[in-house]
């Protein structure tokens, strides 16, 4: 009986001698995992966007011309959305070359937009700033510090600015499409803009210019078909070659036809000033009706931009009026919450909606 406990508990140990070695071995085995170090590898920028005005020839056809000699997308917009699309180019990691188009300051948007070139410039982005509108001597030495190109002249439209600047990556037909830009800005008489339009016969020109306007008013609410236009003239189309433009811009001349009673019959003045709000077109297209029927100066017409709670406003002046319009309406908008500024006969503004009034009455005073 004692042997057989003895040879029992002899074979318990064994088995647990035996286990245990079987585990070490097994740990010893296990690979051991080697820690490598992963590099984040940042996109490579070679993206060219062009920012342009989109409500008229001249922001267009500076469009077309950057991306001809450039290539590249257009982001076109109004003056409320400027800033909102520089604050989403400013986040594309892929954004090489920004080229800024017919695109004036004012003096609430000025400080916002140096900060935002300011970081595209830290960024190694390549900025141009195409423009022809009045700028605070202040923003172009800020912009110039940080070394944004800049290419500046109130004498010359936008898009003869773009022409003259990078003609030698342009074709002939870029010269059309300025000469058509320089028409509807009513700059054709000035040093460049002249120079180009005698390229061509007046009538021809002075058509196409009409046609191409009147299909950028009238497709305001289009986005698609603006970029179209920016494609067609790109590729050195005519305006009448592009398809169902003349068509559309009779449609668009019908209303303008129909617009003349209408602001002889809503029309209001002022001492200085004709004024008007209009309800079912654009105001930069009835601005000119409101002046020349007012019998005043300068002329104004305003509409509602439900959306964003404010009067889109379109100012003109005639060629007796002796102050300059765009400063003016820099100022004066500002001051009362909006934003706003141009040429000295032409520009606009976007006033909060309960200070209309108190812009078109200021306007007044101020115009002698």
């Amino acid at each position: 009986m004692t042997v057989s406990k003895t040879k029992k508990h002899t074979t318990k140990k064994i088995v647990k001698k035996t286990v245990t070695k079987k585990v070490s071995k097994k740990i010893n085995k296990k690979p051991t995992k080697k820690i490598t170090a992963t590099r984040t590898v940042k996109p490579q920028r070679t993206k060219v966007i062009c920012i342009s005005h989109k409500e008229d020839c001249d922001g267009i056809s500076s469009a077309a011309l950057i991306r001809q000699a450039f290539g590249g997308d257009a982001i076109l917009v109004d003056y409320p959305g400027q800033m909102e699309a520089l604050n989403q180019v400013v986040l594309d990691e892929k954004l090489k070359s920004l080229f800024i188009c017919d695109l004036g300051l004012s003096k609430k948007t000025q400080d916002e937009f140096i900060d935002i070139m300011t970081t595209l410039r830290k960024n190694k982005v390549s900025v141009t700033y195409i423009d022809h509108h009045d700028i605070d001597p202040n923003v172009l030495k800020a912009l110039n510090k940080i070394k944004v190109k800049i290419i500046h002249d109130t004498n010359e439209c936008t898009a003869v600015l773009v022409y003259n600047a990078f003609k030698s990556k342009l074709n002939d037909h870029a010269s059309f499409v300025a000469a058509c830009a320089a028409i509807t800005d009513y700059m054709e008489t000035r040093p460049i803009g002249a120079k180009l339009l005698q390229i061509y016969d007046r009538q021809f020109a002075l058509i196409s210019a009409t046609v191409l306007t009147y299909n950028i008013v009238g497709h305001q609410k289009e986005p698609d078909y603006l970029l179209y236009l920016v494609e067609e003239l790109a590729d050195s189309k005519f305006p009448h070659a592009i398809p169902n433009t003349f068509e559309f811009a009779q449609i668009q001349v019908e209303k303008l036809s129909q617009m003349i009673a209408k602001v002889k019959q809503g029309l209001k003045t002022m001492k200085n000033l004709g004024y008007m709000e209009i309800l079912d077109a654009g105001a930069s297209g009835a601005v000119n009706f409101v002046m020349g029927l007012s019998g005043k100066n300068v002329g104004v017409a305003y509409k509602e931009r439900v959306d964003h709670g404010i009067y889109a406003v379109s100012v003109r002046g005639s060629k007796d009026c002796k102050v300059h319009l765009g400063k003016i309406v820099n100022i004066l908008a500002t001051n009362l919450g909006g934003s706003g500024g141009g040429h000295d006969k032409a520009c606009g503004a976007v006033i909060p909606k309960p200070k209309i009034k108190k812009f078109i009455t200021e306007l007044n005073k101020q115009i002698k």
